[in-house]
C-alpha cells in the first residue's frame, strides 16, 4: 500500500515491514495489537495536540499508555497542550483519524516521542491508512523524525 508515509520512508531508505488488518472504528491499539499478535506496548499511537497558541504537534505514545498533558506541556515549555478535535487533526496531518502516521504529514510539525519507545526492540506505527501499520526499529523512527524525547506516559 502506497501512502505519503511509505513514500517518505522509501525516500529516506528506511527498512520497514507492512502489516494489514481489518480496521474497526474506535478499535485503537488494543484491536490492532490483537489482530497482529503483538504486545500493545509495542504499538505506537500518533496523537495530534495543539498548544495554547493553537500550534500543532505530534505525540508518539505506547498504545497501552495515556499522555499526561501537564507533564508534556512542562517538558516542551508550553503553557498547555490539548488533543485536537478529529477534523482539526485531519487538517494538520492530511490523514483520517485512525490512519494518522507521523510520517509524510501535510504540515511539518514538531514531534514529541515518549522516551521509552526508543528502548523497544521493534515498534509498530501507523503507515498512513486505517488498518495499516508499519514496523521498524526505534532507531529508524528517530532518524526520520528527530523527535523530542519526553517522559509523559501514564497508565
Amino acid at each position: 500500500m502506497k501512502t505519503p508515509a511509505t513514500e517518505l520512508l522509501d525516500a529516506k531508505g528506511v527498512r520497514y515491514e507492512t502489516h494489514r488488518f481489518d480496521y474497526v472504528e474506535k478499535g485503537g491499539t488494543s484491536h490492532s495489537s490483537q489482530m497482529l499478535g503483538v504486545d500493545e506496548h509495542q504499538v505506537v499511537k500518533t496523537l495530534v495536540f495543539e498548544d495554547e497558541a493553537k500550534q500543532p504537534l505530534l505525540v508518539l505514545m505506547h498504545g497501552d499508555k495515556r499522555v499526561s498533558t501537564k507533564q508534556l506541556a512542562r517538558q516542551l515549555s508550553r503553557k498547555s497542550v490539548a488533543a485536537c478535535a478529529p477534523e482539526v487533526a485531519q487538517r494538520h496531518t492530511g490523514y483520517l483519524v485512525g490512519g494518522t502516521s507521523p510520517f509524510g504529514t501535510k504540515k511539518a510539525m514538531p514531534v514529541a516521542c515518549e522516551r521509552s519507545i526508543t528502548t523497544l526492540e521493534r515498534l509498530f506505527i501507523n503507515g498512513g491508512g486505517r488498518g495499516f501499520l508499519v514496523s521498524m526499529t526505534p532507531a529508524a523512527l528517530v532518524q526520520v523524525l528527530a523527535p523530542t524525547l519526553v517522559d509523559c506516559a501514564q497508565d
